[in-house]
């Protein structure tokens, strides 16, 4: 399952897609956690330090890698250079699967122990002083894209992206990658802004959003939240002496986070698992392509010097009957 952490800055996004990743890992689920946000926080709330964290292989810096390995023999990309970040995969091309070892683990991910399992964590890299006014940050976030087009995942498999702040996903189709989407808004006009601006531009794609609303104190903030997201509303949480000792670098045994917050945790499981039955590989493989051919016409083609709309394999549908890439 794909699944996605969104919400504004400072909303608590990051920490609660570190205590999912913890719980599903609890639970011996194999997981892959990719930190899609240029404020890379995710690695020190899985309990890195500074200098673990920072030592962390950046997908940006090794996009060539990346698309050399997914192309693989597709006739239709003419070269791993044509590749841009909506490239959808077609006959040829190598997949990504969550169990699995290839060279882009190899060379992007990195194992972390919790509490006595472990996640593949994937970094998209810092946004450094190197990168100002020469790169903009959707090219390290493209690496991430192009690997969720060519995942393969199946149930009980989990990969959870912790996003970008903001609706900043929409500069792309990242955003309809996801069999779920958690929005993680606080009970205030500014928190719930962000969960507008998805519920209007996701309308259209099929998007399964929920909220979770963060730093509930009360049934104040609880009507709130009812009142400006309705049915989306899934789960609340409010304060854990738990993430403010992980926030201080000493987290206790994960079994020790409070119960009203594991059940919290196992609702968001519950909630993902069950779009399973939902899925549509079809509409997912023609969301790939349509976005694919915007950023072609946009800026693809004159980037690269090709017609970047001959990629599309139009026999192709992305799925989990698919073999296994070679």
């Amino acid at each position: 399952m794909k699944i996605a952490f969104v919400g504004k800055g400072g909303s608590g996004k990051t920490t609660l897609s570190s205590l999912f990743v913890r719980h599903l890992v609890s639970t011996g689920a194999p997981v892959v956690a990719v930190d899609a946000d240029i404020n890379q926080h995710l690695g020190p709330a899985l309990g890195l330090d500074d200098t673990e964290a920072a030592a962390l292989p950046a997908m940006g810096d090794r996009l060539s890698l990346i698309k050399d390995y997914l192309r693989g023999t597709n006739p239709r990309v003419r070269s791993a250079a044509t590749m841009i970040k909506t490239t959808p995969p077609g006959e040829g091309s190598r997949l990504l699967r969550v169990r699995e070892t290839n060279p882009v683990y190899d060379a992007c991910a990195r194992a972390v122990e919790l509490d006595g399992g472990a996640v593949r964590l994937m970094v998209t890299g810092p946004f450094t002083e190197a990168d100002l006014g020469v790169s903009c940050y959707h090219s390290k976030t493209g690496a991430v894209e192009l690997c969720l087009n060519h995942l393969v995942d199946g149930p009980d498999e989990y990969v959870v992206v912790d996003m970008t702040a903001g609706s900043d996903s929409f500069a792309s189709g990242m955003f309809t990658r996801f069999d779920m989407t958690f929005l993680v808004a606080e009970p205030t006009r500014k928190g719930v802004s962000v969960y507008r601006q998805y519920k209007e531009y996701a309308r259209d794609f099929g998007v399964t959003l929920k909220v979770v609303g963060n730093k509930v104190q009360g049934e104040d903030d609880l009507d709130f939240l009812r009142a400006e997201v309705g049915d989306d509303l899934l789960v609340t949480v409010g304060h854990s002496n738990w993430v403010r000792a992980m926030e201080k670098g000493r987290p206790p045994r994960f079994e020790l986070l409070e119960d009203v917050n594991q059940r919290a945790l196992e609702q968001l499981r519950t909630a993902a698992d069950a779009t399973y039955e939902q899925r549509d590989w079809e509409r997912y493989t023609r969301q790939m392509v349509h976005f694919h051919l915007k950023n072609a016409q946009s800026w693809g083609n004159e980037r690269t010097g090709a017609d970047l709309a001959a990629q599309v394999d139009p026999g192709f549908v992305l799925g989990e009957s698919l073999t296994a890439p070679v």
